[in-house]
């Protein structure tokens, strides 16, 4: 939790290094006057931030955020609580800074859309609902100074954890049929590059879990307890199950990392003449209208109308950009949300969980 997103996010990396260099050279009400701070809240200060960039000053601190579904921005994150952030959640973000990681995000209770969203990044705390409190949940748990862990034998423990009950783990290995040997997290990005059978037993369980929060079946039968707690994972029916199960998982959660192997061919031209400048976005003939003048087209009404958590993507993005112009990354990363979506769908539809 920010407690001031104008400030502290930013689409623009260099664009936030200057706001952070001011908050080493000008005074707190400078500082509140330019950047239109208002008062001080509970817990966030002109002053607190000040104070926390001033010790920790440096572009190492900056970072992307998962900021909403397929929006990822900047940020500056030290890790303290009630400096240029308010709430950064040191205790759970500390994983994915500057580590090799994946989180699954999604609320305990919701108002909104239902399911998880993967991320490979620091995530705010709306990332994934509009209304509820995001949380994340990281594939793995890595040693920290602030946070240390010791062996039985009373050893301080620097190894890399898998994020599972260790007795919950083992019985979802035995279901789903998964006997070779567990091999140890080495903090490398190996795990993210492994397909299919090559990738870790923890992997091919979180693409299990990822597919099954996926499913339409499951999401029907369960929707009114996934509204109240987080959801509760049946375990597989058998291996075969698990398999397919985990197959789809791994296909949404390349997808939904913006993989481009995954993404693979984004039909989707963009045509017309004019500034690229965002006026009032509208889905019209299978065309995504972004002016008077210029249009994407070929894309699906199911990807303009479909929901992530509490998110309409393919709408939201753009209306968050309105008044902006569109770069060319800005056209290219909007044509492979549109092939997200259309393919989250389609596999969406293939996913089946035994529920009996």
């Amino acid at each position: 939790m920010t407690a001031r997103d104008e400030l502290t996010i930013d689409m623009d990396r260099g664009a936030l290094w200057l706001r952070v260099q001011d908050f080493t050279k000008l005074a707190a009400e400078a500082l509140r006057d330019k950047y239109k701070l208002g008062e001080d809240a509970r817990d966030w200060t002109v002053e607190g931030a000040k104070a926390d960039v001033t010790v920790n000053f440096g572009q190492n601190y900056l970072m992307p955020i998962a900021y909403r579904p397929f929006d990822t921005r900047w940020t500056y994150y030290t890790g303290n609580s009630r400096g240029f952030l308010c709430y950064p959640r040191e205790e759970v973000m500390r994983h994915l800074a500057d580590h090799e990681n994946i989180s699954m995000m999604l609320p305990k209770q919701t108002k909104d859309g239902l399911g998880a969203l993967v991320c490979a990044h620091i995530a705010g705390h709306k990332a994934f609902s509009g209304f509820d409190i995001t949380s994340n949940l990281p594939l793995y748990l890595y040693p920290h100074p602030n946070y240390p862990r010791y062996t039985d034998t009373g050893h301080l423990d620097e190894s890399i954890h898998v994020n599972f009950d260790l007795e919950l783990y083992a019985q979802i290995r035995k279901a789903a049929g998964l006997t070779s040997p567990l091999t140890k997290p080495d903090g490398t990005d190996t795990f993210r590059k492994a397909t299919g059978n090559a990738r870790p037993d923890e992997v091919k369980v979180f693409d299990y879990i990822y597919g099954v929060l996926h499913s339409p079946a499951y999401r029907a039968r369960y929707a009114e307890f996934l509204k109240i707690g987080f959801p509760r994972i049946p375990f597989p029916a058998s291996p075969e199950s698990f398999r397919a199960i985990s197959e789809k998982g791994e296909a949404l959660r390349r997808l939904h990392l913006m993989e481009d192997a995954a993404i693979g061919a984004t039909p989707y031209p963009f045509h017309g003449d004019g500034d690229s400048v965002l006026d009032k976005p509208r889905h019209e003939n299978g065309q995504v209208w972004i002016n008077a003048d210029q249009y994407f087209d070929g894309v699906p009404a199911i990807a303009w109308d479909f929901h992530i958590g509490g998110y309409q993507p393919a709408q939201k993005w753009l209306k968050d950009r309105k008044g902006r112009a569109l770069t060319y990354d800005d056209i290219r990363h909007y044509q492979r949300i549109i092939k997200i979506l259309a393919e989250t769908d389609r596999i969406m539809r293939t996913i089946e969980v035994p529920l009996d």
